[in-house]
């Protein structure tokens, strides 16, 4: 980033605060991930004891996910809440339609609304960022219709400055490769299941063991088909037979790399891939 662009980051940063201010008291869904971090440093840093946060613990992250996301608030010394979310008890998750997302976040964001109602009524924000308005995110009308904040979007925050301003607080996520959910691994229309989560997570536990942190290993019924970075593609194929016997362990019959590297939101609907591009 050059400095005009360093600039309008702080510039914005000044905006989130000003903005966290005028809520006065909130409760921040936090996930571990780059953006939910900064949102929660921030609003920390402005709010102090009017800050709390909500993690909600299930199959659709990893335990290694969970585990970092929770250690990083006992350094921090946060006050957090962890919940437990059971996404299979939800028809539409189990059954995976392309807005499995919409679903799965109205139901998440009612629990946290719940927790909120019967302890000090906060606002609750999470961490959309203005990143994310070109992807598809179905989950986002599910926020708007329960009236979640999400601050960052509101001043213009993008992925990249998040980033940039992570660094500058010297928060450990400011270079965190991206999460998502597990269940953007398998193709929609494709039953999700305990089992299949599962093995999911097991599979990028090898992949993120050998070094290649950023992946997501998609799932093609008895296909494993991983996605990297093309960078790290001569990386891969130092250690690709140790990681296709460990897949093979876990019951994939073919373990495949996608030579198109790592998209984010590569099983999205074929027309929102293409408005992406």
């Amino acid at each position: 980033m050059d400095k005009i662009q360093q600039e309008a980051a702080y510039e914005k940063e000044a905006q989130l605060i000003k903005r966290l201010k005028s809520l006065n008291r909130v409760l921040v869904a936090f996930s571990g991930g780059v953006d939910s971090t900064y949102l929660l440093a921030v609003a920390h840093q402005v709010l102090g004891q009017n800050c709390k946060a909500v993690f909600a613990r299930g199959l659709m992250i990893s335990p290694q996910e969970e585990k970092e996301a929770l250690a990083l608030v006992e350094d921090y010394n946060l006050s957090l809440e962890v919940i437990d979310l059971d996404v299979l008890a939800i028809n539409e998750f189990r059954e995976n339609p392309p807005n499995r997302c919409y679903f799965c976040k109205k139901k998440l964001f009612e629990t946290f609304l719940d927790l909120n109602h019967k302890s000090d009524n906060s606002t609750v924000i999470e961490g959309t960022n203005a990143s994310d308005a070109s992807d598809y995110r179905p989950g986002r009308l599910a926020l708007q219709e329960l009236g979640i904040v999400s601050p960052l979007l509101e001043v213009g925050l993008t992925k990249a400055e998040i980033r940039l301003l992570s660094e500058r607080r010297n928060l450990p996520t400011w270079n965190k490769p991206s999460m998502a959910c597990l269940a953007s691994r398998v193709p929609y229309g494709d039953s999700i299941t305990a089992e299949l989560l599962k093995r999911i997570a097991q599979a990028e536990a090898v992949l993120h063991q050998k070094g290649l942190l950023e992946c997501r290993v998609r799932v093609h019924g008895d296909i494993a088909r991983i996605e990297i970075p093309q960078d790290n593609f001569s990386q891969f194929v130092q250690v690709c037979s140790e990681i296709t016997i460990s897949l093979l362990a876990l019951g994939f019959r073919f373990v495949t790399l996608d030579l198109s590297g790592l998209r984010s939101g590569s099983l999205n609907p074929i027309q929102q891939q293409e408005a992406s591009l």
